[in-house]
């Protein structure tokens, strides 16, 4: 998802497509670092993982791979993503994505995840900023219009991710990690997430606003917002929390198609 709103963003950063070569290596550079983030989080993660039936099977709990040896491979991904950022795309881009990572990979999993139920809140930043890295690929700026595409991933992360913790909220409340289904209740997490899900209705509306997309993107943002605020209630008076499941995989489609509509809006319109 982060390489498909990075790809995005660097489609969207210019009226005229750039060059190919460009976006590939951007993309493969925070591809490559990304995956490294992702490999220390299950480093650090390693016993939890363990205990937790999301996440029991991945590698290092299953004793596929040693904490030593993943250690060495997210090393080798990040170096590699970076040095390719900086020689083949331009330094700027490189020093925020290694920032994103040391944002998800250290901040949120060493300390905001087990210190905040405001957790995916604050460390949501660093999992919204793909598309600001795609567009600074291109353009070798931080432009305002990439920063109202972050802010979308931002305001949608609470309720994607929260829908998940409710479905999950056994296997957070057995490690202790203070997910807000777990520390505040699932009715209280509910209710959060039709909140945060009327604020990224509005949110998603600021790219028309701006005049940075057209008629066909602000139907698409109105028409996939009023589908999530659905999914949203309907979990809020789930009393079985069935309902979460579907509300979070939704939540995975919306960003996906909100994204299509941006880049459709840009192109073809």
């Amino acid at each position: 998802m982060m390489l498909i709103t990075a790809l995005v963003g660097s489609l969207l950063a210019s009226k005229a497509l750039a060059p190919l070569s460009l976006i590939a290596f951007a993309m493969l550079g925070i591809g490559l670092c990304a995956a490294s983030a992702a490999a220390i989080n299950q480093i650090i993660d390693r016993k939890a993982d363990a205990n937790m039936n999301r996440t029991e099977n991945r590698p290092i709990p299953q004793g596929e791979v040693s904490p030593v040896n993943a250690s060495i491979f997210a090393f080798i991904l990040g170096s590699l993503g970076a040095t390719i950022l900086v020689i083949y795309v331009n330094t700027l881009t490189a020093l925020l994505t290694l920032a994103s990572l040391v944002g998800y990979a250290f901040v949120y999993t060493v300390y905001l995840k087990r210190a905040t139920p405001q957790n995916i809140v604050i460390g949501g930043l660093a999992g919204a900023a793909p598309p600001l890295l795609g567009w600074t690929a291109v353009t070798n700026s931080i432009d305002p219009n990439s920063l109202l595409l972050v802010l979308i991933i931002f305001a949608w992360t609470p309720p994607h991710f929260w829908a998940l913790a409710i479905h999950r909220k056994d296997d957070y409340a057995k490690e202790n990690i203070p997910m807000l289904p777990v520390t505040h209740g699932v009715q209280f997490t509910k209710l959060q997430i039709i909140l945060y899900t009327i604020i990224l209705i509005l949110v998603s509306l600021l790219p028309f606003v701006v005049m940075m997309s057209g008629i066909l993107y602000l139907i698409s943002a109105l028409i996939l917002g009023v589908i999530f605020l659905y999914y949203a209630v309907r979990l809020y008076f789930d009393e079985a929390n069935t309902f979460a499941f579907p509300t979070f995989v939704y939540s995975i489609y919306y960003i996906f198609l909100i994204f299509a509509a941006l880049l459709i809006d840009h192109y073809l319109v």
